[in-house]
């Protein structure tokens, strides 16, 4: 099980913003090892209750939240990351334990028993939650990741963009998801994470975006979306 407590900061940039910025990083930061030349893929698949607890509680901007998700970066590929994110004033905690496929699979269809099996205190958290709120597949969210990592204070800088979601099908291992865009084309949503102080030579080249810092949520763009469809 992977631990991780940080800071992080988000804004919505357009995308010429996020080529000058990536270019510029790309001269001091290291970059993930797992970027092509245009980043790689991320999809989430997102749990939520019945009554969509989690999304309205960070609408509301409930100071202590959670989401939900499993996530993978190939549709071939054996296995997905089950992840809790949890809001913690101005630090987030993100848990995570790999899983297999068929069991990620149990989990999408409202099987939890395989999370017992793994003998880890944060899996049998992750099933009673899941048992007690009765969580379910919400919505499959998919985007290109650009990232960049300094390892001092664990700083992670990452790029966003062609974000899609789907509510009609929950097979996250699929090849074939009839994807629409949440986001605009044009649009990029930029994330600063980081232990402690962000260093002053990455402060500077996000202070060149004239950007206000916001809360942009992938999970939120993609129900709000289906939420304004079905009024």
């Amino acid at each position: 099980m992977n631990k991780v407590l940080r800071e992080e900061k988000k804004f919505l940039i357009s995308i010429a913003e996020f080529r000058s910025t990536s270019s510029r990083l790309e001269k001091v930061m290291a970059q993930d090892p797992h970027n092509g030349i245009n980043g790689y893929a991320v999809r989430s698949l997102y749990f939520d209750t019945p009554y969509d607890t989690d999304f309205f509680e960070k609408q509301a901007g409930v100071e202590l939240r959670r989401k939900l998700r499993l996530r993978c970066y190939d549709p071939k590929q054996d296995f997905a990351m089950l992840e809790m994110k949890q809001k913690q004033g101005a630090r987030q905690l993100k848990r995570s334990l790999r899983v297999s496929r068929r069991d990620a699979l149990s989990l999408i269809d409202g099987d939890y028993r395989p999370l017992l099996d793994y003998n880890n205190p944060f899996a049998a958290e992750v099933y009673g939650l899941m048992r007690t709120r009765a969580y379910i597949p919400r919505t499959i969210v998919q985007y290109n990741r650009k990232a960049f990592i300094a390892k001092e204070n664990k700083i992670r800088v990452t790029f966003d963009n062609q974000i899609v979601a789907t509510e009609s099908c929950f097979d996250l291992f699929s090849e074939h998801l009839n994807m629409n865009p949440v986001l605009d084309p044009y649009d990029a949503v930029l994330e600063v994470k980081f232990n402690g102080l962000l260093l002053n030579y990455i402060q500077s080249m996000i202070n060149c975006i004239d950007k206000s810092e916001l809360s942009v949520s992938k999970y939120v763009l993609a129900r709000q979306n289906a939420y304004q469809t079905h009024i």
